[in-house]
């Protein structure tokens, strides 16, 4: 309601102001969020679950199996209790990270929401990535990227958005 009441007032006050108003709208970004968060808390908490979800000796039948074959526990005689501690320990560390992550994530989508136009939002997706980088040991590097390349977007996308046709000031920049 208060952003109608503006444009109602900035309309009266000014007769071809209804004209050069443009919504500014972050699409891009905020998909590009979204996606990295859902990712985020798909990995992340899938293992966390998963992990959670084992004693020593299901974890012994199964999951150390796969962990041998892959080169994480078998190459280095790692013993399955040990092995056992370490992947609870990060599955913890995973259960810590995904609500940083998303919690960053949605400031971000609050302040994107209601201001568009700032660039500043993007500090909060930036650390969101930085969040879900050291978070995941800097295994969701991929994942992280989206939230860098959100970032990147909300400091390097212009939202001056004006036609030239309302303007008598040559503009200075590209729009896109």
């Amino acid at each position: 309601m208060a952003m109608t009441e503006t444009a109602a007032r900035r309309d009266a006050a000014e007769p071809g102001a209804a004209e050069e108003a443009v919504t500014v709208r972050r699409t891009v970004e905020l998909w590009v969020a979204g996606v990295a968060a859902a990712l985020t808390t798909l990995f992340l908490g899938a293992f966390t679950v998963v992990v959670n979800g084992v004693d020593e000796a299901t974890f012994a039948d199964t999951l150390y199996p796969l962990l041998a074959d892959g080169g994480v526990a078998g190459a280095a005689g790692v013993p399955v209790d040990v092995a056992y501690e370490a992947t609870r320990t990060l599955a913890a560390w995973f259960s810590f990270t995904v609500p940083i992550v998303l919690g960053l994530t949605v400031v971000g989508f609050m302040r994107a929401r209601r201001r568009p136009a700032r660039r500043s939002t993007g500090w909060w997706f930036l650390a969101a990535g930085l969040a879900c980088l050291l978070g995941s040991q800097l295994l969701l590097y991929p994942i992280a990227f989206g939230f860098f390349v959100t970032a990147g977007l909300f400091a390097l996308r212009t939202t001056d958005h004006h036609s030239d046709q309302h303007s008598d000031q040559p503009r200075t920049g590209s729009s896109r």
